[in-house]
């Protein structure tokens, strides 16, 4: 059987990362990462090349012809984007061009927790725009929501054994701190991902996917309890979260809308229902690999710019 041709946009990022990860296990699909002219020849492409995805050219923006698109993904079945959140909106001319292109199924770069349109959170809404615009095409579309990661969901321990994974430097409890969320190691993303591009039941629908359930404090003890570490534990108001703008963290922790409850109240399936026989890792694994040093960290490459601009 001929393998399915899919072509994904940000193929290097941490999510597009999972994505090919995800492809390539699965072993029935042909992979094309997307890249600027300027990134063909970057290692973390060339690391993909060595692993037998394909690279293509695109120039892309939200100003861009569609026209000029159509050669690059006319021979395309799946179409994924997990594009940079800056430039939600170069997608519009994307979809447009995949529309002419007959391409099967498009799947927008969504990737995020559950939060309603309307205000709540910009790059929801920027999101949003993408969304309609792929129903008034119309063109075939999934959208792929996915909690909150583990990596990120981590306390700051005395040791710094998880310093690399708390990328603000500190670590901080919402409210009570005792509201459950959703949470899914980033590895997996892409394992659920090759499963529902090819899954007739998610096609022009939301789908939630998760791991596990956990609430801060949660998390917390059981750091605490592999570490043996005491872990300071700083809370912080609704009031000051508000101030701050802290839209992800009112969200989840909050006003607890990262639930697959309230998931399927906006309509999406979740992956427990489709995919209930997946197998994915607990956080309490999680936990013990990262204290041991056995998971990859996290944005890199943005560390080290950040890095070279402060000198």
């Amino acid at each position: 059987m001929s393998r399915i041709k899919v072509g994904i946009l940000g193929a290097s990022g941490e999510t597009g990362t999972s994505i090919i990860n995800g492809l390539l296990e699965a072993g029935t699909f042909e992979i094309i990462a997307l890249t600027r002219p300027s990134s063909m020849t970057k290692p973390s492409n060339q690391a993909l090349a060595s692993r037998g995805v394909t690279l293509r050219e695109i120039t892309l923006s939200a100003s861009s012809n569609p026209t000029t698109l159509l050669p690059t993904i006319r021979d395309l079945q799946i179409l994924i984007s997990s594009i940079a959140p800056l430039e939600q909106l170069a997608q519009i001319p994307l979809a447009t061009a995949a529309k002419a292109a007959g391409i099967q199924r498009f799947i927008p770069c969504a990737f995020l927790p559950v939060i309603p349109a309307g205000g709540h959170h910009l790059l929801r809404d920027l999101k949003q725009v993408v969304y309609t615009h792929l129903t008034s095409l119309p063109l075939p579309y999934t959208i792929i929501d996915v909690g909150w990661w583990y990596q990120i969901s981590i306390p700051k321990l005395p040791s710094g054994l998880t310093d690399a994974f708390v990328l603000s430097g500190k670590s901080e409890i919402a409210g009570t701190g005792n509201v459950p969320s959703a949470l899914t190691d980033l590895r997996d993303i892409g394992r659920y991902v090759a499963r529902i591009i090819v899954d007739d039941r998610t096609l022009n629908r939301y789908v939630f996917v998760y791991n596990e359930m956990w609430s801060q404090n949660e998390v917390w003890d059981l750091f605490e309890k592999e570490s043996g570490e005491k872990v300071e534990r700083h809370y912080v108001s609704e009031e000051e979260l508000v101030a701050r703008v802290e839209s992800y963290s009112l969200s989840q922790n909050i006003r607890g809308e990262n639930t697959p409850e309230f998931a399927k109240s906006l309509g999406y399936l979740t992956s427990k229902e489709l995919y209930p026989e997946l197998e994915f890792k607990g956080l309490e694994v999680f936990a013990k690999e990262i204290l041991r040093g056995e998971v990859p960290t996290i944005y890199e490459e943005l560390k080290k710019q950040f890095a070279a601009w402060k000198k």
